[in-house]
């Protein structure tokens, strides 16, 4: 994934790479220059950033998918008991949630191991992202996000093809079908099947609704009306 790092684009956006909101909370307790770099950093990768009173630091929306993130930017082993508290609150309200943590010694590492598991975490929910500095915590952030939204994006790719593919498949049948009645031919079964629908409402449609509606023939609208009230001619096999 190619993720830039500075703003290539002369302070103009190249398009809309998704939302993130950020915590005012969170916001009014980062050093300024934290502030200017991701602000940069997200504009830099065509994203739009509103700060609003959220429960957790950041929410972004990336393909049609909402990921929500903690972010721990200095680790207080005396405050991790209200820390871990949150967490498990936010973990219940989102479905994708993810906590990254700055840890830029050793020192800290260990002690946020200890507490994880003192402190009886479910490994994995959510996940916990250690990182060693401010910027390398954003940027992993964005990247996850990122990640998760071009995910999102694929399945509904997928998605549709398979609907289409289904589609074809029905409508495929739904010619055979009406083309095998007499004088009916394709162009007047993708007619029937635009403006009148299902074979069912076909069969319900009147004779002056079906002339209405389409630029079938009388003869045909007829033949038409025929075929599904008339047991002896629909049981007539068809001569080409």
């Amino acid at each position: 994934m190619n993720m830039k790092s500075s703003d290539s684009s002369g302070g103009r956006d190249t398009g809309i790479g998704g939302v993130c909101m950020m915590n005012t909370t969170w916001r009014d307790g980062q050093h300024p220059s934290l502030i200017k770099f991701i602000s940069t950093f997200l504009r830099a990768n065509s994203f739009r950033l509103n700060f609003v009173p959220i429960g957790p630091d950041f929410i972004f929306n990336c393909g049609g998918l909402s990921v929500a993130f903690v972010f721990v930017t200095s680790w207080d082993c005396h405050n991790v008991p209200t820390l871990f508290r949150r967490v498990r609150e936010l973990k219940e309200q989102f479905a994708r949630f993810y906590v990254v943590v700055t840890l830029p010694t050793r020192e800290q590492n260990d002690s946020f191991v200890r507490t994880y598991f003192k402190l009886g975490m479910e490994f994995g929910k959510p996940s916990f992202v250690p990182v060693q500095d401010l910027e390398m915590g954003f940027e992993k952030i964005v990247k996850i996000a990122l990640s998760l939204g071009v995910c999102k994006q694929q399945d509904a790719v997928s998605k549709l093809k398979a609907e289409r593919r289904q589609f074809i498949q029905v409508m495929d049948i739904f010619i055979r079908v009406v083309t095998s009645i007499p004088s009916i031919d394709n162009h007047d079964a993708n007619m029937l099947s635009q403006a009148i629908g299902s074979i069912e409402a076909i069969a319900k449609a009147s004779k002056q609704f079906i002339l209405e509606n389409t630029d079938l023939s009388e003869e045909k609208a007829d033949t038409l009306r025929r075929f599904f009230r008339d047991s002896k001619f629909y049981l007539c096999p068809k001569v080409d």
